[in-house]
C-alpha cells in the first residue's frame, strides 16, 4: 500500500539543464519561492493543530470534559502524528513534496471542519487521530525540500528560518480563533475557520512548490554552492529504497537514536508548557480566556528570534555542531519553567515574561534536533531521519505532555505536573550533551 502511495507521488523527473547564464537568477528566484511555500504551508499545519489547545477550556466548561478527557483527545493526535511522521516520512523521501504536502494540508482542513460537529470524547479522539496522521505529511516534505535546495554550510540558518513557521502558525492560532469568535460567535468556529484556511493553503502549495532543482533544469545544490559534505554515499542523487534508507542510514545510526531519546524530553517540555498554558492560566492564575490566548500567542512568537539565534550560532560558532547550543538553551528553559511555576497568582506580567522566555528558548532545541537528524544522513533519507526523531518526540514526549500531565494534574495537582516538566528538562539536557561533537565540520 505504501509503495502504491509513493508511486502516485513519485519524485518529479529531471529535465534538460538550463543554459549556464540563466542558472543563478533562476536558482535565486526558486529558492525564495520554495522557502516561502513550505514556510506558509507548514505554518498552516499548526493552525489546524494548536487550535485544540485553545478549545480545551470550552470543552471542560461547556461539555463537562475532564482534563483527562481533553488530554486523551490530544494524545490521539500525538500518537498518530508520531507514527505518521516516521512512516510517511519514509514515503516522502521517495515522493514529490509538491503533491505530498498539499494532500496533508487539505485532509487536515477537512477533518477540522467535521471535528467541530461532534461532541463525544470517543468520536473526537478518533477524528483527532486522523488529523494527526494527516499532520504527519507536513514535516518530511519540508525536510526533503530544504536539503535539496539549500547546502550543508547554510543548513542551520535556513532550517531555522523555515522552522519559524512553527511559531507563526502556532502563534496565529490565538488571534485567528479570537477573530473567529468575534465574527461568528460560538467556540465551534475555533475548528471551522482554521479548517477553511488549511484547505486554501493546501491548494496554494500545490501551485507553487517544486521538487528538486534538477526537476526544473537546475544543477544539484552541491554543485551550485560548491559544498560537498561527506554523507556516506557515492551518488547523492540516487533515490534509495525504503529498506536501504531504514536499515543502512537510520536504524543503525547510534547518534540518531540518542537524538530521538533527547527529543522525547524536549517535547514533554515544549507541549507540557504550551498545550496546558490556557487551562493552567485560567484555572490557577485567574487569567481570562482572552488573556490566556494572547499569552499562548506570546509563547509561540517568542520562539522566532530564539530559533533564528540557535541556528545561526550552530553554523557560525560551532561549525555545524547542534549539541552545544541545544544544551545551553535547555538549561535556561529549566530556570524559566521554575519561575513560571512558582510565580503566585495576581502577577500576570511575570507569567507572560516566563512564557516568552520558555518560548524563546525551547524552539531552538526543537529545531536543532531536526537539523541534527538531517545532518547525520544522506539528503535522500532526510524525511525518514527527521520522522524517526519526530516519532519519539510525539509518541513519547507529546503523549506524556498531553495524557500524562492531564492525568497527573487530575489526580495529584499542578505541582506534580511541573515536577514532570522540570525532570524532562534535565533528561533532555543530558541526552543532547551526548551528541556534543556530532557533525563537526
Amino acid at each position: 500500500m505504501l509503495s502504491a502511495i509513493a508511486d502516485i507521488y513519485r519524485p518529479a523527473p529531471f529535465v534538460e539543464r538550463l543554459p549556464k547564464e540563466k542558472v543563478p537568477r533562476r536558482y535565486t528566484f526558486l529558492r525564495w519561492q520554495v522557502m516561502l511555500t513550505i514556510f506558509s504551508g507548514y505554518a498552516s499545519y499548526y493552525i489546524v493543530r494548536n487550535n485544540f489547545s485553545l478549545a480545551k477550556p470550552y470543552l471542560i466548561h461547556d461539555l463537562g470534559f475532564t482534563t483527562g478527557d481533553v488530554g486523551l483527545i490530544a494524545t490521539a493526535l500525538s500518537l498518530a502524528y508520531g507514527v505518521s511522521k516516521f512512516v510517511m516520512g519514509n514515503v516522502s523521501d521517495r515522493s514529490n513534496p509538491r503533491y505530498f504536502m498539499s494532500t496533508g494540508l487539505i485532509l487536515s482542513g477537512l477533518i477540522n471542519v467535521f471535528f467541530g460537529r461532534v461532541h463525544s470524547v470517543n468520536l473526537m479522539a478518533a477524528l483527532w487521530f486522523l488529523n494527526g496522521w494527516a499532520q504527519g505529511m507536513g514535516w518530511a516534505p519540508c525536510a526533503r525540500t530544504l536539503t535539496h535546495w539549500f547546502s550543508d554550510r547554510e543548513r542551520g540558518t535556513k532550517f531555522a528560518v523555515w522552522n519559524v513557521a512553527h511559531n507563526v502558525g502556532g502563534g496565529m492560532s490565538g488571534p485567528i480563533c479570537n477573530a473567529a469568535l468575534w465574527l461568528f460567535g460560538g467556540w465551534l468556529c475555533i475548528f471551522f475557520v482554521p479548517g477553511a484556511i488549511s484547505i486554501v493553503m493546501g491548494l496554494l502549495v500545490l501551485v507553487f512548490l517544486r521538487d528538486t532543482p534538477q526537476s526544473v533544469g537546475l544543477p544539484p545544490i552541491e554543485e551550485y554552492k560548491d559544498d560537498y559534505p561527506d554523507t556516506g554515499v557515492a551518488d547523492r542523487e540516487r533515490e534509495m529504497s525504503a529498506r536501504e534508507i531504514l536499515f543502512e542510514h537510520v536504524l543503525n545510526n547510534r547518534s540518531l537514536w540518542i537524538l530521538a531519546l533527547a527529543n522525547v524530553f524536549v517535547y514533554v517540555v515544549r507541549y507540557g508548557v504550551l498545550n496546558w498554558a490556557p487551562t493552567y492560566l485560567t484555572a490557577v492564575k485567574g487569567a481570562s480566556h482572552s488573556l490566556s490566548r494572547w499569552q499562548f500567542f506570546l509563547y509561540e512568537y517568542a520562539g522566532i528570534p530564539g530559533t533564528l539565534l540557535a541556528g545561526w550560532l550552530s553554523d557560525r560558532f560551532f561549525r555545524g555542531r547542534r549539541g552545544p547550543v541545544a544544551v545551553f538553551f535547555m538549561l535556561a528553559v529549566g530556570l524559566a519553567v521554575l519561575v513560571y511555576w512558582l510565580n503566585p497568582p495576581g502577577r500576570p506580567w511575570v507569567d507572560s515574561a516566563m512564557l516568552i522566555a520558555v518560548g524563546f528558548l525551547i524552539y531552538g532545541p526543537v529545531m536543532l534536533v531536526g537539523v541534527a537528524a538531517v545532518d547525520l544522513v544522506p539528503k535522500k533519507a532526510a524525511g525518514t531521519a527527521a520522522g524517526f526523531t519526530g516519532f519519539f518526540g510525539y509518541v513519547g514526549g507529546a503523549t506524556i505532555a498531553e495524557l500524562g500531565i492531564g492525568k497527573i494534574v487530575q489526580y495529584y495537582g499542578w505541582d506534580a505536573g511541573f515536577w514532570l516538566v522540570l525532570a524532562s528538562c534535565a533528561l533532555a539536557t543530558f541526552f543532547l550533551a551526548l551528541n556534543w561533537h556530532a557533525h563537526e565540520r
